[in-house]
């Protein structure tokens, strides 16, 4: 760890459960973004001394450029509230936090989800990335724009919720219905154990008509076939068919990228639904502006149906008004450094996974 000392100067923005800072460190070394959690830390003022933990920033990491509050050396947060709750999460860490889950003993909801085992055909939007949620959601929308929408964020990418600005723009316009955070993820509107339960939750406790899983922010990726955080995609549509949902592969797209492994269809959705999943999936696509790209897309699909141990079903979806719809997003689209105008490709790609979920769940 790469520890630094250094005293706040200004609160630059709050959002729920978040605070970013602009600490002055300790020894001359100028000033960095900060970010603390409410939920962990409390929410320093202007004139606090902070301890930062500052490993990727100082590393060029992808945090967005940002330290981390890890304490104020002055100032104790206040004690949350005596209540009920005993699922730890970021366990056995020095920030582990007590909380309660929706499915827990003591949960207004425990008996609800005791003996739950049913998803009744709830289409599960499952992507790889975070920077797919927004643009999903806007699919939905874009043909069923009553539609409730769960988000289950799971602990691939980071684990509070309150790092991502795109879940707290989306749930203070209505878009999005309520956030799941499960795993050792944490800092949703519901906790859940596992995956299992925060679909189970969506459906019986949110009311959800489509769920979107996805990890937090921060996809890890080592350059190798099976060494990425996405490769979870495959165990969360596992556990939507288990349940009796219809799941929902989105894939990851781009024309912009310059790395092979993820121009067109990315390796990553190649590996985790052509090798790595083993219940049957839906694999929605629309047409693309350009017309290499959208070649090269139906070419590599093509190959993940014909060699894929699971039973996929292609889908064409229009693209008639997808680009509209992600125009209207409330948050920004950016994913991997590029917005909609530098590589439409994936934010249509996963904007046509929510236009079809938001279809299977207007089906009687």
């Amino acid at each position: 760890m790469q520890w630094r000392a250094g005293t706040v100067e200004r609160v630059v923005r709050r959002w729920a459960g978040a605070a970013e800072l602009e600490v002055r460190l300790e020894g001359g070394e100028g000033t960095a973004r900060a970010l603390a959690y409410a939920t962990v830390v409390g929410e320093p003022e202007p004139g606090e001394r902070v301890l930062l933990n500052a490993s990727a920033l100082l590393r060029g990491l992808g945090t967005g450029g940002l330290a981390f509050v890890v304490a104020r050396t002055d100032v104790l947060p206040p004690d949350p509230p005596v209540g009920p709750g005993h699922i730890v999460k970021a366990r056995y860490t020095p920030l582990q936090q007590m909380l309660l889950a929706v499915d827990e003993q003591d949960s207004p909801h425990h008996d609800e989800l005791a003996d739950a085992d049913d998803l009744a055909g709830m289409p599960v939007v499952v992507a790889d990335l975070h920077s797919a949620l927004p643009a999903v959601v806007a699919g939905v929308r874009s043909v069923r724009p009553d539609a409730r929408v769960a988000y289950v964020m799971t602990d691939g990418g980071a684990l509070p919720a309150s790092f991502s600005r795109a879940v707290a723009g989306l749930r203070e316009e209505g878009w999005l219905a309520a956030t799941i955070t499960v795993g050792q993820a944490f800092g949703g509107d519901h906790e859940a154990v596992t995956t299992h339960t925060g679909l189970l939750a969506s459906r019986h406790v949110v009311g959800a008509d489509v769920v979107v899983v996805a990890q937090g922010p921060g996809n890890v990726g080592t350059g190798t076939r099976w060494g990425y955080s996405g490769v979870a995609c495959a165990d969360a549509l596992h556990a939507a068919d288990v349940l009796g949902g219809h799941g929902i592969a989105s894939l990851r797209v781009s024309g912009a990228d310059l790395r092979e492994r993820h121009l067109g269809v990315s390796h990553h959705s190649r590996t985790a639904y052509g090798r790595a999943l083993l219940t049957p999936a839906d694999l929605p696509v629309t047409t693309l502006e350009d017309p290499r790209l959208d070649a090269l897309v139906r070419g590599q699909l093509e190959e993940i149906v014909a060699t894929a141990r699971a039973a996929l079903t292609v889908v064409e979806v229009s693209p008639v008004g997808l680009l509209d719809a992600l125009a209207a997003s409330p948050v920004a689209l950016r994913t991997m450094g590029r917005g909609l105008d530098d590589d439409p490709a994936p934010f249509l790609a996963a904007a046509a996974a929510g236009a079809h979920a938001a279809a299977v769940s207007a089906r009687p």
